[in-house]
């Protein structure tokens, strides 16, 4: 069949045969080499993690993709088709901005303070008076988690970038990658005991918060959060793990040890 092969001839046959497979073998050839150019570009535009975070949302259950004007109850269903990136959205221009509200624990569980706006990977940013940011967990995700084995923050002068790796953090064998919020570089490192784990120093576009959820409207969502973590679990309440008064406790995992919380964090931390 080919030039050089024992019983090869020049025929039509073998010629159209010829130009079909080099022709394809130059397309795979040609698909390969600029897969792996642009993968160098991405690479050397530091776009690694940008990639990872659309791969890993279309991966999420269709629930946890839910556009943020849906969970406020202000549209019907809708799949949010831009990874909660509401800058490029045009549906989200349309809505009013939602007003500050009074910091409560009525309802939840758990206490949403309004100084602050929320990433749906259950972070929150803090902005500061010397142009800092201030980025941690917010009280339902640090309460899911419980206390880590191990936390692993990056070193001050890291760049992060929005939907990227924050921070990880460990417990019985499993690790959960914390989404950052924002943009920035890491000024400084803190800890669950200082109630904040980065604080960022915002980049050139200064800091953007489209993406980010209002106190009122993260109570709506972490309403959801709350009644998916029961279905979870299995409960119709929280039982074990609401204490008296009806706030949630500090480790959920202590009070449901035989629990999935592998696959339970990878849905709260949205990472399939």
């Amino acid at each position: 069949m080919f030039p050089g092969v024992y019983g090869f001839t020049w025929d039509a046959g073998n010629v159209i045969f010829l130009g079909l497979f080099f022709t394809v073998a130059a397309i795979i050839g040609s698909t390969v080499v600029l897969a792996a150019l642009r993968a160098v570009r991405d690479v050397r535009n530091h776009e690694e993690e940008r990639i990872r975070w659309h791969e890993d949302f279309h991966d999420l259950p269709s629930p946890l993709r839910a556009c943020r004007h849906e969970v406020a109850g202000e549209i019907g269903h809708r799949t949010c088709p831009n990874a909660f990136d509401c800058r490029v959205c045009e549906l989200h221009p349309k809505f009013p901005p939602h007003s500050a509200v009074q910091d409560s624990a009525i309802g939840i569980g758990f206490p949403v303070p309004a100084d602050r706006l929320y990433h749906r990977g259950h972070t929150w940013v803090k902005a500061e008076d010397d142009g800092t940011v201030l980025v941690g967990l917010d009280e339902f995700g640090g309460r899911v988690f419980g206390k880590p084995d191990r936390v692993a923050l990056p070193a001050p002068g890291t760049a992060v970038q929005v939907n990227g790796t924050g921070w990880q953090m460990s417990r019985s064998g499993a690790t959960v990658r914390v989404l950052a919020p924002v943009d920035g570089v890491v000024v400084e490192t803190g800890s669950a005991e200082k109630g904040w784990f980065l604080r960022l120093r915002p980049g050139a576009e200064g800091l953007v918060t489209t993406h980010l959820l209002s106190a009122d409207e993260a109570r709506g969502w972490l309403t959801r959060e709350l009644e998916s973590m029961e279905v979870r679990l299995g409960e119709s309440r929280l039982g074990a793990s609401l204490a008296d008064g009806g706030e949630l406790v500090n480790d959920i995992p202590a009070h449901y040890p035989a629990a999935n919380w592998d696959a339970v964090w990878g849905e709260v931390f949205l990472e399939p």
